[in-house]
């Protein structure tokens, strides 16, 4: 099976499914938080909950978490008491390029990234005490150090995008030949997918623009905040709490240097 296959080689586990669900909502909704799982998945022996999102734009990686915590309260709505069975796997798959940024805006190009709460020690050593993980996968960057059997999917994902008439995939690995099979079985033409292809890097490119065009503008109104602060003499704790700054940018900014914008 595909779905079984993808889990085993992103992380490590056999499982056999129950049900599998698209578009997947929690019922009430939880707080003011409202969406949708692309597939939602639990094991048959409910020990393994396993969903997937496909993000195309918008990388709002806060937004990531609160789906993944979301599903771990979702289960505690039926608990009995403080300890939840299922370990719930949450696996974002990033199709977009260029736009993938951490907290402080710094331009992040990896292919596989793990998110765990297990606790760790001042050495750095981890504790295994919850298994839940948010894991975000990018064909976008992966390479020669991906592990091969991650790579031969996001091969498959990337090809599936870019090259979907003549994708160059490993099809010696059941699970991929499968996948390729289901799509090549989804009547569209080869006018059509070309045209899909077209449509949704139009839309793609015009949500960067979008966000970009917006996170540049907030710099710079930040920018041209903190510069009136420093004139009027506030301190750096209070300029970093009123603005989004850096230490090292406002230091910049008092000693009157030009900011790369």
């Amino acid at each position: 099976m595909v779905f079984t296959q993808f889990v085993k080689d992103v992380i490590g586990i056999d499982i056999k499914v129950g049900k599998i669900e698209t578009e997947k909502r929690f019922k009430p909704k939880i707080a003011y938080i409202d969406f949708s799982y692309d597939i939602f998945a639990e094991s048959a022996d409910h020990r393994v909950i396993i969903e997937i999102q496909r993000i195309n734009y918008n990388y709002d990686f806060v937004s990531f978490l609160h789906y993944h915590m979301m599903a771990i309260a979702e289960l505690q709505r039926n608990a009995k008491d403080y300890y939840i069975k299922p370990t719930v796997y949450t696996i974002v798959v990033l199709t977009a390029s260029d736009i993938v940024e951490d907290k402080d805006g710094e331009t992040v190009e990896e292919d596989v990234l793990i998110s765990n709460v297990n606790p760790h020690n001042l050495k750095g050593e981890s504790f295994h005490f919850y298994g839940h993980q948010l894991i975000f996968l990018n064909p976008n960057f992966k390479s020669d150090k991906t592990p091969p059997s991650i790579k031969d999917w996001l091969d498959f994902i990337l090809e599936s995008i870019e090259n979907p008439e003549n994708p160059k995939i490993n099809l010696k690995k059941r699970a991929i030949k499968k996948a390729a099979k289901l799509i090549e079985d989804d009547n569209l033409t080869p006018e059509e997918r070309r045209a899909a292809k077209i449509a949704f890097a139009t839309e793609e490119t015009r949500k960067i623009v979008e966000r970009k065009a917006e996170a540049k503008g907030r710099k710079e109104a930040n920018l041209e905040f903190a510069r009136k602060l420093i004139a009027k003499g506030f301190d750096i704790e209070t300029i970093l709490e009123m603005t989004e700054l850096d230490v090292e940018t406002i230091n910049q900014l008092e000693k009157g240097d030009e900011i790369n914008r």
